[in-house]
């Protein structure tokens, strides 16, 4: 495929937080660690104070992966050994558990960890870089990830769920199944994919194992690990903080403050913390858990702690125990011995929130970095644009505005009329003079009539653009359609379609393509075609 690139701000589809932050902006500074460069990582693995219990992490990734029904490939072996040494880092992205992994930049996130590693490793040859993906298995908003659209037909999984999306049971399933690989046709590559997610959602007991599957599936030969952090161990490495920080409401305080400082920078707040920032989790349940009346208490159930109770429970049962998304980041910097952080633009931006809250415990921020993202076409995308005498930038514009700048710059007439309004302006100021000389209350009889002349021209105004855009109607109807492809549902491609649509076009070179083209730090959006 070809590539090209352009940058964020050329595409009118980030926030302007997000384009800050990638133009190093010098005040979001104190908001992050390093720069995402590869002297920033030198910086941040230089100072990097290894935390992680690495013998441990091992050991539960180890048997989360005796789960699954195949071998393990040797690369994710491999990398799953190397994370017992010091010299080794990880590089992390992190997701809910989308049905059929979801809209695109599920798969783009995690490319862009594979690649960081490959970049890193090319930079520091004598350390290690494993890329890791996170699975949000705590995550409960089921609405969220229940569907998919693949070529515009949305696919839903309609069920009723409770709790931790992770431990959903996926035996009512086969429908959405078969409504997903129907979608899909009769070809080989297809049929590849129908296999793939038949083994997946039908073989594995809950939406978590069903996830693991499908992306190790999918990346296992670029030796991605995929971790689910909904451990009893794993949280025991993290139960002084949740002690501490129910008790103490720090991580409340902290962001708090942060998020005033980032208010006063004109950076839109994302998240906002709860002065507790927990969930307890228990089969299927994950509820709030609040403090009422010198005791603690978990919304919507009987279940009540002293602060001694809760203490113990903490103790004795960290895994009932869940961050939300304000403390998830500081679970994650804990038991990975983490140099990057890979997330969407508003991801980005809310972890600009939480830097304070990691200086107040101890614990290395890392390197904050902007997913890679791309639309995908076919059908020779720089020749179209081409014969429309359109450029790439152009094509990121609102359809109308589009469409009647593309008109404006075709047409050989002038179809604005700014200047004969300017001039009907000056024209008024003098009847307006004249009539005030005379009788001083004609003033205002003189500005409605204007305003009445002006909405007219305004009106022709819109005539003429209506009857030239007739005149012009084949080449806006290639606009149109255009942009009706690369920005379904009126955004960005990545946001809605689902990979299926590219696999059963290009099959596992689907992969090898966003692979061979995602370049991580270059802070560069990517249009890709063949």
């Amino acid at each position: 495929m070809k590539a090209n690139y352009l940058d964020y701000s050329e595409t009118n589809s980030f926030s302007p937080a997000i384009i800050r932050y990638l133009e190093n902006d010098p005040d979001l500074e104190p908001f992050c660690s390093f720069r995402a460069d590869i002297d920033g990582f030198r910086k941040l693995i230089e100072k990097k104070a290894d935390k992680a219990d690495r013998e441990l992490l091992v050991t539960v990734l180890k048997e989360q992966y005796a789960r699954l029904k195949q071998n393990p490939n040797e690369a994710v072996v491999r990398n799953i050994n190397l994370l017992q040494q010091k010299e080794t880092f990880t590089v992390t992205t992190g997701h809910q558990l989308n049905l059929f992994t979801g809209p695109l930049y599920f798969i783009f996130k995690i490319v862009t960890a594979i690649n960081l590693a490959r970049e890193l490793k090319a930079s520091f040859p004598d350390k290690n870089f494993v890329p890791v993906y996170w699975m949000a298995s705590e995550d409960h908003d089921f609405a969220e990830i229940n569907h998919t659209y693949i070529s515009g037909k949305k696919i839903i999984w309609e069920t009723e769920t409770a709790g931790a999306t992770g431990r959903i049971d996926i035996k009512g399933i086969q429908k959405t199944l078969r409504d997903y690989t129907g979608t899909l046709g009769i070809s080989e590559n297809a049929a590849e994919l129908s296999s793939l997610m038949s083994a997946a959602y039908l073989e594995n007991p809950n939406l978590g194992d069903a996830t693991r599957s499908v992306v190790n599936t999918l990346f296992e030969e670029y030796g991605l690990i995929i971790l689910d952090a909904d451990d009893a161990r794993l949280k025991k490495e993290f139960s002084a903080v949740m002690r501490d920080d129910i008790i103490g409401r720090h991580s409340f305080k902290n962001i708090a403050a942060t998020s005033k400082q980032l208010e006063g920078l004109e950076i839109p707040v994302q998240v906002n913390p709860r002065e507790i920032n927990f969930f307890y989790l228990d089969n299927d349940l994950r509820e709030r858990i609040v403090f009422e009346s010198n005791g603690y208490e978990v919304l919507n159930t009987s279940i009540r702690f002293t602060e001694d109770e809760l203490r113990r429970e903490i103790e004795t049962h960290p895994e009932r125990f869940s961050p939300n998304v304000v403390m998830r980041p500081l679970y994650q910097e804990i038991i990975l011995p983490n140099l990057a952080y890979i997330g969407g633009g508003a991801e980005i931006v809310y972890w600009l929130q939480l830097k304070q809250n990691f200086d107040f415990y101890g614990i290395d921020f890392p390197v904050l970095l902007l997913r890679n993202s791309a639309i995908i076409t076919s059908g020779n995308l720089s020749g179209k644009l081409a014969r429309l005498d359109l450029s790439l930038p152009d094509i990121f514009e609102n359809t109308e505005k589009l469409r009647k700048q593309w008109v404006s710059d075709h047409s050989g007439h002038t179809l604005n009329l700014n200047d004969e309004l300017q001039e009907l302006n000056n024209i008024f100021e003098k009847i307006k003079l004249r009539a005030h000389k005379i009788d001083p209350t004609l003033g205002p009889s003189s500005e409605a009539v204007n305003a009445r002349l002006q909405k007219a021209v305004k009106n022709l105004e819109g005539k003429l653009m209506k009857a030239e855009k007739r005149n012009f109607s084949d080449a806006l109807a290639q606009i149109d359609s255009l942009k009706d492809k690369l920005f379904p549902r009126g955004g960005l491609q990545e946001r809605t379609e689902n990979f299926g649509l590219f696999y059963v076009k290009y099959g596992r070179a689907f992969i090898d393509m966003l692979i061979e083209n995602f370049k991580p730090l270059d802070r560069k959006f990517t249009i890709l075609e063949d």
